[in-house]
């Protein structure tokens, strides 16, 4: 370590032990407000904040010096880290990202309450990362792009971009909340803290070290949060497994308590008349998987196309490695007598994960697993958040300044306008977890408009040259009639297409919407009409290029 890397940390070593007083304080007034607070647990909660932040903010003077040793502009530092990230730490920070604490709590509480035929997201967001890899990594990257919006900008116009953005934030910001709000109901289990000071704690430590270092200190931080993640889901595996007498018989129980539905195989005995609803599911996690610019921004940053392309479809492997042990756990919750550890009944199904760690453990081993649910949560909050802000600066900000001050925004003010929507958006994500109830399935509603809006524009943008801007508009304005047909009882909108009458098909239990494959139609349907209506409008509409304009 060279002397300006040692006088960078003693810098930050001030702040840092700021954070490690206010944390104590807060510890010491909640637990004298009546909060039970697990002291060891919170302890060691404090200890690991106060790392990440240390590494984080030193991420920040790794940045600065990339940035003079590369001659690269802040927004590039901020944004991408100067498109230097090495391999093995851009594998860690892409995994990081979407192994996040609902992709853990959600794998653990589905396998317990549903079956693993209903545990899609580990092998379908892992599918998204290999086809990412294969089919659209290399392109992103070969043309530079700043963010998953730019090839939008070019070949749909800024209006239509600025429009796209809004879906893309939306799931930006309200997966941040549903993560903030998995780890608030793990630390009400584990540490006895309540559900909103876990929120704020969490979310402020990492909204600020991704406000201080951009990218170099989300990827740092990744490789950390990542590395715990894993060590402290397989340390639980053999504590938890001594309480079912090993896993032979955990599975054996398992299997004839979930039937057909212990198995990963989406058979139709295993789903019923929820065959085809399943498909639809799969299909939205695979492709609608692709289209986020979290996961472009660890693409953009690669040094060039071929480590982007191979650290999309390593890191898929790696996510598929995590799920392991939570698809495990989620096994040992559903089989295990939960009265022999001292709780009248078996928790619900999304506080299986904690329980678990809690209960089946010891309290270093306990603290360990929250620790690794906690790096889970952080690695995928500080992603989400420098994402979504990233796409404002660039594609929403900085438009509007080169059209009313007619000249280009300075890199410096353009990372100071990156840094204060990192705040603004990682406040809104904190205030939108609070609610807590919502949260959810706000988020899958921002999840299928990423599939049935974003998935089709993007693959036309990048893969047909006669694709304009009439077309574009055409196909969002099909892609949300065709969705928004199918009901959404979040929004209070009714089913008015009546797909499971116009087909034939049996509804859900609740009556609120059809089981047809309906988010897939309405992506086909948008598909097919952008490059349909783009041929029919090529004389008053001609398409845009790719390429970069010149000046």
């Amino acid at each position: 370590m060279d002397d300006s890397s040692k006088t960078s940390l003693m810098k930050e070593g001030l702040p840092s032990a700021i954070l490690l007083v206010i944390l104590l304080v807060i510890g010491l007034v909640l637990d004298k407000m009546g909060q039970n607070i697990h002291w060891p647990g919170y302890l060691s909660m404090v200890l690991f904040y106060v790392v990440i932040f240390v590494v984080g903010t030193y991420a920040a003077h790794i940045g600065r010096q990339k940035q003079k040793d590369l001659n690269t502009d802040s927004t590039d530092t901020m944004m991408l880290a100067g498109r230097s990230v090495p391999l093995m730490m851009a594998i860690f920070t892409m995994s990081a990202t979407w192994v996040g604490g609902g992709y853990i709590n959600g794998t653990a509480e589905y396998t317990s309450s549903s079956g693993l035929v209903w545990v899609q997201a580990p092998w379908g967001y892992a599918l998204s990362l290999i086809l990412g890899g294969l089919f659209f990594a290399k392109k992103m990257r070969r043309h530079e792009f700043k963010t998953m919006l730019d090839p939008f900008e070019r070949r749909y116009g800024k209006g239509v971009a600025g429009v796209l953005y809004l879906p893309a934030l939306m799931g930006e910001t309200f997966w941040t909340a549903a993560i903030l709000t998995a780890l608030g109901s793990t630390f009400g289990t584990v540490l006895g803290l309540d559900f909103t000071p876990s929120i704020i704690l969490s979310a402020a430590v990492a909204i600020a070290y991704t406000a201080l270092g951009g990218l170099w200190a989300v990827a740092l931080t990744d490789m950390i949060q990542m590395v715990l993640l894993l060590v402290g889901l397989f340390l639980v595996l053999p504590f938890a497994l001594d309480h079912v007498g090993g896993w032979d018989l955990a599975w054996q129980a398992y299997e004839k308590k979930m039937g057909a539905s212990a198995s990963l195989i989406p058979t139709k005995k295993a789903l019923g008349n929820y065959f085809y609803n399943w498909w639809d599911y799969a299909l939205l996690l695979i492709f609608g998987g692709i289209p986020w610019h979290v996961y472009f921004q660890r693409v953009l940053s690669s040094k060039d196309e071929n480590t982007a392309q191979r650290l999309s479809i390593i890191a898929g492997f790696v996510c598929i490695l995590a799920a392991i042990p939570a698809s495990m756990i989620g096994v040992i919750g559903n089989v295990v007598d939960w009265t022999s550890v001292g709780l009248p009944q078996a928790p619900e199904a999304a506080q299986v994960l904690p329980n678990v760690v809690r209960y089946l453990t010891n309290p270093w081993v306990a603290t360990i697993g929250l620790g690794a649910i906690a790096a889970a949560v952080m690695s995928s909050v500080d992603s989400s958040i420098l994402s979504a802000s990233s796409m404002a600066g660039w594609n929403v900000f900085r438009p509007l300044y080169s059209h009313f001050k007619k000249k280009e925004v300075e890199p410096k003010s353009l990372a100071k306008v990156i840094q204060g929507c990192i705040w603004i958006v990682g406040i809104a994500a904190t205030l939108i977890a609070l609610r807590k109830g919502s949260v959810y399935e706000l988020w899958f509603l921002c999840s299928d408009f990423v599939y049935c809006i974003l998935f089709p524009q993007l693959v036309l943008a990048l893969f047909d040259k006669k694709a304009n801007t009439i077309g574009s508009v055409c196909g969002f304005i099909v892609a949300a009639v065709l969705r928004f047909g199918g009901g959404e009882a979040t929004l209070g909108i009714p089913d008015f297409f009546e797909y499971h009458n116009l087909f034939n098909m049996p509804e859900l239990v609740d009556g609120k919407t059809g089981l047809f494959p309906f988010r897939t139609l309405a992506m086909v349907s948008s598909l097919i009409t952008i490059m349909v209506v783009s041929r029919l409008t090529q004389k008053i509409n001609p398409p845009r290029s790719l390429e970069k304009a010149e000046g």
